[in-house]
């Protein structure tokens, strides 16, 4: 209960428009992860924001027939692939609920049962964002253990807002963050990472940060509890598709938060008007 291994997929996806697209994307994004977890298993699998389509206009204008119900075609092909492989996915995909769109994850468990999903809270309209115009934002959080390690999911323009990130670590006791984005190469990509590492040392916790694979996306970033020239961030490939294993260590988290007593040296209170 000490160990977990993560398999993150920083996967390409292409254009679409129909769902008859979407799900062969589905189907050939599902094989690549058999063949990895063949070769070598995994306890969890990361897939990125809306790993099911295309982050585009044309894709949110088709968000009629690309959006799923919970337990859709996202969530049937990737129970198949955690039953078969005794693992646990954690999914992104367009979810339509009864308030609307949402920009989710999704987790199922080793047998392929629902675990649980989180949507979106704060939504992007800048850069290459125009969520706003299509979904709607969510209004819970989403945490499930595995092998002892208490994880919660994010969603890219989640990063920035320093509030979540702490509650989770504060408030639920979260280890490993999941920050599942579609950071396209806009004038915010050259932040991010800063983000990421940020919120990994400032709240002690692993915290994956998982982009899709492209010629306008890549460079998804590993953060540990901490953080030097021994231990730096591990960065994926600028565009490519990468299948990366890590192996998180809970005595790593441990010793980064005896080490380094920044939770600890918090005041009860910051209301200190004289």
């Amino acid at each position: 209960m000490n160990i977990l291994t993560l398999l993150a997929c920083q996967i390409d996806i292409p254009s679409m428009t129909m769902a008859a697209e979407r799900d062969a994307h589905l189907a050939r994004s599902a094989e690549q992860i058999h063949i990895a977890l063949g070769r070598k298993p995994a306890d969890l699998v990361v897939l990125p924001e809306l790993s099911s389509l295309e982050y585009s206009r044309a894709a949110f204008e088709r968000l009629d027939d690309l959006a799923e119900p919970l337990e859709g075609p996202s969530y049937r092909t990737w129970a198949a692939v955690a039953r078969a492989h005794g693992c646990c996915v954690a999914y992104g995909f367009a979810r339509r609920g009864t308030r609307g769109d949402h920009i989710s994850i999704a987790a199922v468990g080793p047998d392929g049962a629902l675990l649980g999903y989180y949507d979106k809270l704060h939504l992007a309209q800048f850069g290459a964002s125009m969520e706003k115009e299509y979904f709607t934002r969510g209004d819970r959080i989403f945490t499930f253990d595995v092998k002892g390690f208490c994880i919660s999911p994010i969603i890219c323009y989640d990063l920035r807002i320093p509030e979540l990130s702490r509650a989770l670590t504060l408030e639920h006791n979260v280890d490993l963050i999941l920050h599942c984005g579609a950071y396209a190469r806009d004038e915010s990509f050259a932040t991010w990472h800063g983000f990421a590492t940020t919120r990994a040392l400032e709240n002690q916790v692993f915290f994956l940060s998982l982009n899709r694979a492209g010629r306008a996306f890549g460079n998804s970033v590993m953060c540990w509890p901490w953080m030097d020239d021994d231990r730096p961030p591990t960065v994926f490939a600028a565009h490519e598709e990468e299948f990366r294993y890590f192996v998180l260590r809970r005595a790593e988290l441990d010793a980064a938060r005896a080490n380094y007593s920044f939770l600890s040296d918090r005041l009860a209170s910051y209301d200190l008007d004289q």
